[in-house]
């Protein structure tokens, strides 16, 4: 392998599973992230060189000049991961200048970020006859009347910029029930200065929310997919995945196939769909431009995205394929899944025989990995250190 691969983000198991998916396969990984404490990546014996840099977000003039040095010391430009939504957004704002580098399988500068945003992504969606729920701008005239006759109380309020959200509220969106709810939340997010949109809930259960998992080459033609479907999320009901199982959904391929094709989109991807309760229909909810965190669930089914990735960028690409049958295996992490059921106790949503049963089946770890286990544990060791401090306090 003459290229190295350089992972950015290793302080969580998105980063990981790309380490892993790679190491495996004998390619030189670089782990790169703005901190070595609690970086449970960097303990992976697949991992063969870590890198602390500068700060993505507080300084990333440096961080750019920081990667660009260290791709200008190797013989072979390196194939670029990024492995979390801040550092594709870094990617895309300097894509021109990193793709002097790096082998990077986007080639639209401002894809990514289209695909990222809310507004962009509804507009896109709606371009190609995809179904996306009804979705309504906080400047549109006679906001609260519209909300009232199209949406319907209850109803999302959803930032455009998710990671500039989270970060700010530790919540994907805001759900309110009433008028009063509604004015509220958009003003607590213009305080904020952060942008949202009032979008209606499709109706289902978690287990509604499927993922279309997707790698596309240089011609912008998928190669390589699987489906999945969610069974619990944390945050219960609008949150990330905590337990999903690999199920065969031939209808997201169509429909999942005809958009991201249709966008020109390349490199891996991961569409979220959720299944309309009432009328079976698929409604895209939102778009991953950066490896998913079901990544180890796709590499135990047969679908290894990032070696994919780097095979293609590096001239040998993969033979395509298709996982288009259920192999009963499932995505788990334990410790938000374990919070995650605690909520969906709570509010009646699922019994406790009913989560008991669901463990009964093989499963593809967040974090643990009985061939490389130094992360986990390490990854335990931070946690156990963050629970006693919270006891303490």
């Amino acid at each position: 392998m003459k290229h190295k691969a350089v992972v950015l983000g290793a302080n969580y198991y998105i980063g990981l599973s790309v380490i892993r998916c790679l190491g495996v396969n004998g390619v030189h990984v670089v782990a790169v992230d703005y901190s070595d404490k609690n970086t449970y990546g960097f303990y992976s014996k697949y991992c063969s060189e870590t890198l602390v840099g500068p700060h993505y977000k507080k300084d990333p003039e440096a961080f750019l000049e920081f990667l660009i040095e260290y791709a200008k010391k190797q013989d072979n430009p390196p194939v670029l991961f990024p492995c979390a939504d801040p550092y594709v957004e870094f990617l895309d704002k300097y894509l021109s200048v990193l793709r002097k580098y790096f082998l990077i399988p986007q080639t639209e500068e401002n894809l990514y970020t289209k695909l990222m945003n809310k507004d962009t992504l509804r507009d896109l969606a709606i371009k190609h006859d995809v179904l996306v729920p009804e979705t309504l701008t906080t400047d549109d005239e006679n906001l609260i009347e519209k909300v009232e006759e199209i949406i319907k109380y209850p109803c999302l309020v959803k930032p455009v910029d998710s990671h500039a959200f989270v970060a700010k509220f530790r919540k994907k969106l805001f759900k309110v029930y009433n008028k009063e709810e509604l004015i509220s939340s958009i003003k607590l997010a213009n305080k904020e200065n952060i942008e949202v949109i009032v979008q209606r809930i499709i109706p289902g259960f978690d287990d509604h929310m499927y993922t279309f998992d997707a790698y596309l080459n240089q011609d912008a033609k998928i190669t390589h997919w699987v489906t999945c479907q969610k069974m619990r999320q944390y945050p219960i009901n609008f949150g990330a995945s905590v337990y999903t199982q690999q199920k065969y959904v031939p209808e997201l391929y169509e429909i999942g196939s005809r958009f991201l094709e249709g966008v020109k989109f390349k490199g891996f991807a991961e569409i979220e769909f959720k299944k309309d309760s009432n009328t079976g229909k698929y409604y895209l909810i939102e778009v991953n431009v950066r490896t998913t965190n079901l990544n180890n669930l796709l590499y135990k089914v047969g679908i290894n995205m990032p070696y994919i990735a780097y095979m293609e960028l590096t001239g040998s690409p993969l033979s395509p394929k298709a996982i288009t049958s259920d192999k009963n295996l499932v995505f788990w992490y334990a410790y938000e899944d374990f919070l995650a059921v605690k909520g969906y106790i709570k509010t009646k949503q699922l019994t406790l025989l009913q989560v008991i049963k669901s463990y009964f089946r093989p499963k593809a770890y967040a974090i643990w990995d009985y061939n490389d286990p130094q992360p986990f544990i390490v990854f335990l060791r931070s946690l156990l250190d963050k629970i006693s401090g919270k006891l303490f306090k």
